[in-house]
């Protein structure tokens, strides 16, 4: 959105007056390609004189097949190249600049900028720079998501993130900050720090810091703000992050650690070096020096091979690490990943049953987690309002707190006299839990 910006173009609420649709896409797992090209089909039903589009993942990982099996879709753009996005556009409605190619027919699927990630031990592409910092946001008011890196050397043998996003290429440590600084100065409140894994950041750049690094960089930088790190690999975690963020409570007792098991065939067979004792380990240590933390993770079932008694050591894992918040996702083969070709593959429905039993179980011991912040004070980061205006100057608000993530986990639900900004931070009071979410009530002015 930066980079079309920049070459001219605007941006529409109203689809039926935009010249482009751009769908961007996910290809992790089956269901992901699935809701993608239901997008696709969806738009080109809707508006089918609108030219469509297909960027991100999906259009990074199958250009040569979908060019060709994808007649709904006139363009295909991956992610690899972000700053051709503007000649992509230009060539697909020409009118928007002078001087434009002649667009394709809807018969016709073209590929702009889809350069394919190297193999390992190749020349790696630099992590795209698409104007940091000054970008359109698309995240709730005062919350804004801040990529340290791009592509992962993890391997993993069910993941296909390394196929699409290629290797490890962190970000200059300098720049992340200027970014945060830029941000910040926009009035955001929470920087989210992303990537395919974080805990990997500068493994690649030795002679710049790892993630210890960064965190001091950004604890450098004055103001009263939130700082919440998402996807650490557990393998990778670097346990000297914690007392930093002891040091300085910007950094949020929140850690999202996808464990994916608890048995340890299954996990090497993923290709990862844990257990379930080690990673309880783990949870420990980071709960003693951080008695407020919060962690989430994510559980895989139905990987190949995956015994009753596998499943069994998930439960029992599950029960003893009380996480705060879990997802559970089932086993997807992506061809070309090492675990395409594995035996012994646990039938989807038995999959999805287990799937279900964490869930089940989760959905209590998240509950229970969540009623130990019943009585506490507070801060939350205010989204949206949830009832009309015209009620009054108060009201129901929707928020987030430190133990919630955007889009994830609960929500804070802020019943106010007064009217709250959205983007804003504000001390308030659990009062009650209504299932996940939180139910509070202001006990100061907002901060910002």
């Amino acid at each position: 959105m930066a980079l079309l910006g920049k070459a001219g173009w605007s941006a529409t609420e109203n689809p039926a007056e935009a010249d482009l649709i751009i769908v961007n896409s996910c290809a992790f797992i089956e269901s992901a390609k699935r809701e993608s090209l239901n997008a696709v089909f969806a738009w080109r039903k809707q508006y089918p004189g609108t030219k469509i589009l297909l960027a991100g993942c999906l259009a990074q990982r199958y250009a040569a097949e979908l060019s060709l099996s994808l007649p709904e879709a006139d363009g295909l753009f991956g992610n690899t190249s972000l700053e051709g996005i503007a000649a992509a556009a230009a060539a697909l409605v020409p009118d928007s600049t002078s001087g434009g190619e002649s667009p394709p027919s809807l018969q016709t699927c073209t590929s702009f900028g889809l350069p394919l990630p190297p193999p390992p031990g190749g020349s790696a592409p630099k992590p795209p720079q698409a104007l940091p910092g000054t970008r359109p946001l698309l995240s709730p008011p005062g919350s804004a998501y801040l990529k340290i890196s791009e592509g992962c050397n993890n391997r993993c043998s069910f993941c296909a993130i390394p196929l699409i996003r290629g290797p490890l290429r962190s970000r200059d440590i300098t720049g992340i900050s200027a970014e945060c600084r830029t941000l910040l100065d926009r009035g955001i409140r929470e920087l989210c720090v992303i990537g395919q894994d974080i805990a990997s950041f500068g493994d690649d750049r030795p002679d710049q810091g790892d993630l210890p690094a960064l965190l001091e960089a950004i604890a450098a930088i004055p103001g009263h703000f939130w700082v919440r790190l998402l996807y650490l690999h557990p393998d990778r975690l670097p346990l000297s992050i914690l007392d930093i963020m002891a040091a300085d409570r910007r950094f949020l007792p929140y850690f999202d650690i996808p464990l994916q098991h608890a048995s340890r065939p299954l996990l090497q067979a993923m290709n990862r070096r844990g257990d379930g004792e080690h990673y309880l380990d783990l949870i420990q240590k980071i709960r003693t020096t951080l008695p407020d933390a919060v962690i989430r993770s994510t559980f895989l079932v139905g990987f190949p091979g995956e015994s009753e008694d596998d499943f069994a050591q998930l439960l029992d894992f599950q029960e003893q690490a009380a996480l705060d918040w879990a997802g559970c996702f089932t086993y997807s083969r992506e061809e070309n990943t090492p675990a395409y070709p594995m035996k012994n593959q646990v039938p989807r429905s038995l999959a999805a049953k287990r799937k279900r039993m964490l869930e089940e179980r989760q959905q209590g011991i998240s509950e229970g987690r969540m009623e130990r912040f019943v009585g506490r004070e507070l801060e939350v980061l205010i989204e949206e309002r949830f009832t009309n205006p015209e009620e009054g100057a108060g009201g129901l608000y929707l928020g987030r707190a430190y133990c919630q993530a955007p889009d994830v986990d609960g929500v804070s639900l802020v019943h106010s006299e007064t009217e709250l900004i959205p983007g804003a931070l504000i001390r308030c009071r659990v009062n009650g839990r209504a299932g996940f979410d939180l139910r509070l009530q202001p006990t100061a002015k907002a901060d910002g």
